[in-house]
């Protein structure tokens, strides 16, 4: 399952279907385009604080994954630690969720 989640959020990418960094998520959230945000288990408490208080402000849904940074950065193919991302297509949001209710 865990495989399968990285596959699709490395598709996403490259279909451009992703927002990477905690200040283009949260830039990207008034302007509606992002359907999902899904932030890394090893985000700073700051960072996690201001990513959901801005999903919730703005009625956006925010998960919370398993994975830490270095692995998402792998899965996107960036370098250096990725701990934000926002999934901008309905479709790949909505596999996205299953996948994660699923690990």
């Amino acid at each position: 399952m865990t495989d399968k989640f990285l596959f699709m959020l490395g598709l996403a990418r490259k279909a451009g279907s992703v927002i990477i960094g905690t200040e283009l998520v949260t830039k990207n959230l008034a302007s509606g385009k992002i359907k999902l945000v899904i932030y890394t288990q090893n985000s700073s408490a700051n960072t996690e604080k201001k990513v959901t208080d801005k999903c919730r402000f703005y009625g956006v849904e925010c998960v919370k994954i398993a994975h830490d940074s270095d692995t998402i950065s792998h899965a996107v193919g960036k370098s250096g630690s990725v701990c934000v991302l926002g999934i901008t297509n309905e479709s790949f949001s909505t596999q996205l969720k299953s996948l994660i209710l699923n690990i």
